[in-house]
């Protein structure tokens, strides 16, 4: 199966996890998940890797167990990226309509890269990449709110885009820990444009949405406005600070107080019963002992409150211009925790709900085990990455269209040429 253009495999490096599923495209176009592949992440701290060598391990692991599960040997992947080194901001463009005919002003495609290029010609700092340029809306001489202006008319065309910027060695060591791996990185793609595409709803995108993926190391906030991208945005707190907290103040094992948040983490007060207990783990050959849950939640509740008024306090200084009618959809690992809609919902004053994989008609193989929101972000790289395969595709059909265009065409000259002169 190697090399068989029909095999997308997608690449979820994060703080806490990494994961891996591999697809096959059917005949009907439709990818199938074949194969998955999921290791604990001990390499990365706030989404940035400080240990190649751990992360290296674990990429193997991951991707072995997905070959061993699909029996598709693996040789590249979609491979996605995120973390306290991720930026984004707003950008504007403006050129001149090129007139290729005579009396005619008719917007082409070289015309929309010109433009993409006018906006992304800003001033970023020597250690910073741009990662996306995300078009937002087009503005066709005075015609503002313009979608896709391609083969309209006009004499001015502004775009306005919205551009992601990282680190470049927070890339440049991600794609090196993939290649020593032994496999070839397509394209890196940001953890949350990922997970929008496998959890949002067109309509939610259109009415505006906050996506929210709380992680282990970070927590990555995406906001759309009018059906694209408008806001970008990292917390470096997430899962392990409230697994930490546990650890602390309860004086148990990172590994127990990991258990403790998943079996019995809350962070919303009407969601416990009064006569509720945990089994803390003894330290030293201590015996275990009962604690009422709420006290558990005690701990819980500051921490993820904390990441949500930080995420308000984001929101309120953004110049939207419309409300979110879409409200707030949490994804990522963190969105499990039992309540934390509820204390979204509260905090941010927007209707919450939790981010599943959104049962889509070009993905197939979804079953329940998948279908959770830590999956959330895997399933849109591998969704987002056959979506880019088939438009580079596309261009390259494009391309040697064209070459042939112009390969005709010359043949043509040098026979006329051959004709006149011989």
């Amino acid at each position: 199966m190697a090399g068989n253009g029909n095999i997308v495999t997608a690449l979820d490096i994060g703080s806490a996890f990494i994961r891996v599923i591999v697809c096959e495209r059917d005949e009907d176009g439709i990818l199938k998940i074949m194969g998955t592949g999921v290791r604990p992440s001990t390499g990365l701290r706030k989404g940035v890797i400080v240990n190649i060598e751990a992360t290296l391990k674990a990429i193997v692991a991951a991707i072995e167990d997905a070959e061993m599960m699909s029996g598709i040997e693996i040789l590249d992947c979609w491979t996605g990226i995120g973390g306290n080194h991720i930026n984004g901001f707003n950008s504007k463009g403006v050129v001149g309509v090129s007139s290729k005919k005579k009396d005619t002003r008719e917007i082409s495609q070289e015309d929309l890269d010109r433009v993409h290029e006018a906006a992304k010609a800003v001033v970023i700092p020597t250690d910073k990449q741009i990662l996306e340029v995300i078009p937002q809306n087009y503005k066709v001489d005075d015609q503002k709110g313009i979608r896709n202006p391609l083969d309209m008319m006009g004499v001015r065309l502004e775009c306005e885009v919205h551009i992601i910027t990282c680190t470049v060695t927070g890339a440049q060591n991600l794609i090196k820990c993939v290649n020593r791996a032994g496999f070839r990185v397509n394209e890196l793609i940001l953890h949350t444009l990922a997970a929008g595409r496998a959890v949002l709803t067109q309509d939610e995108i259109e009415l505006g949405v906050t996506v929210i993926d709380l992680g282990g190391g970070t927590t990555d906030v995406l906001v759309y406005v009018d059906g694209t991208p408008y806001s970008t945005y990292t917390i470096p707190a997430g899962g392990t600070q409230v697994t930490n907290d546990i650890s602390i103040i309860k004086n148990v094992s990172i590994e127990n107080a990991e258990k403790i948040k998943i079996e019995a983490g809350c962070c919303w007060d009407d969601l416990l019963d009064d006569d509720e207990t945990v089994i803390v783990p003894g330290v030293g050959g201590r015996p275990p002992m009962s604690i009422p849950r709420s006290q558990v939640l005690t701990i819980i509740k500051p921490r993820m409150e904390e990441i949500f008024k930080m995420i308000k306090n984001h929101l309120d200084t953004l110049n939207l211009p419309r409300p979110l009618g879409g409200g707030v959809v949490i994804t990522g690992g963190g969105a499990q925790l039992t309540g934390v809609v509820e204390l979204a919902n509260s905090i941010l004053k927007l209707p919450a709900r939790l981010g599943y994989p959104l049962p889509v008609q070009e993905l197939g193989g979804l079953v329940e085990e998948y279908r959770t929101p830590s999956y959330a972000t895997v399933i849109g790289l591998a969704m987002e990455g056959d979506r880019r395969a088939s438009l580079g595709a596309e261009h390259s059909s494009e391309m040697k269209k064209n070459d042939k265009k112009s390969a005709a065409l010359i043949d043509r000259l040098k026979e006329w040429l051959r004709e006149e002169f011989s």
